[in-house]
């Protein structure tokens, strides 16, 4: 009966630990838009939201990067099972075969998260990082930005038992916003070769 009743209020408390987080956060959110829905009405409110989606280029931008944080914090954080011990294997994960010798992607898998977190920051905020910033300034910012990040990620897990912490992720997790700020900072230069060269043809049409 004792082993019965410890079952059944393990399983209720993990049932609350486990989704507490995005509990929290859905609800604070929801209250955002509830006052100002309440300001205005639920109606006006959805329709403010869609018709700025619609027009406006940065609300786009900011809730794609907003989505994919979220997706991310699912991932690594959010409503994840709880670990007994985050430290049990600090300096595994590094190649492609778990402890149990099966092929693992999750190597790859950290490397590929990052690649788009990195992508959809500079894009979001371009013209504050773009405008003002060199090359190796912003290689630079997406070293940090994705190590900064990782580092977080990999503590909060080791605090709250949400996962292991390991070395192996911060480094992939690191590359990969590494590859993510390579992949924005040689679009925006193929960019603005693409426009100079489109220049200089029309200039020429015009100059004949």
């Amino acid at each position: 009966m004792i082993s019965i009743l410890q079952t059944i209020l393990t399983n209720i408390l993990k049932g609350i630990y486990e989704p507490f987080g995005f509990a929290i956060l859905l609800a604070v959110f929801f209250m955002f838009f509830y006052l100002f829905a309440k300001a205005t009405s639920w109606k006006r409110a959805v329709k403010i939201w869609l018709e700025v989606f619609r027009k406006s280029a940065e609300f786009r931008k900011m809730f794609l990067f907003a989505f994919y944080v979220a997706l991310m914090l699912f991932r690594t954080l959010l409503n994840r099972s709880i670990w007994s011990n985050p430290l049990s294997n600090v300096m595994g994960g590094w190649g492609l075969r778990g402890d149990d010798g099966k092929f693992s992607t999750e190597a790859i898998e950290n490397v590929f998260l990052f690649i788009p977190f990195i992508l959809l920051l500079f894009w979001t905020f371009s013209e504050k990082l773009w405008r003002r910033k060199k090359v190796l300034h912003m290689m630079a910012a997406a070293l940090g930005i994705s190590f900064g990040t990782s580092l977080g990620i990999e503590f909060l897990q080791l605090l709250l038992c949400l996962g292991t912490f390991q070395l192996a992720d911060l480094f992939y997790n690191t590359l990969g916003g590494v590859l993510g700020g390579a992949l924005y900072v040689a679009g925006m230069k193929g960019k603005e070769a693409w426009k100079k060269a489109h220049l200089e043809k029309e200039k020429g049409k015009e100059s004949e």
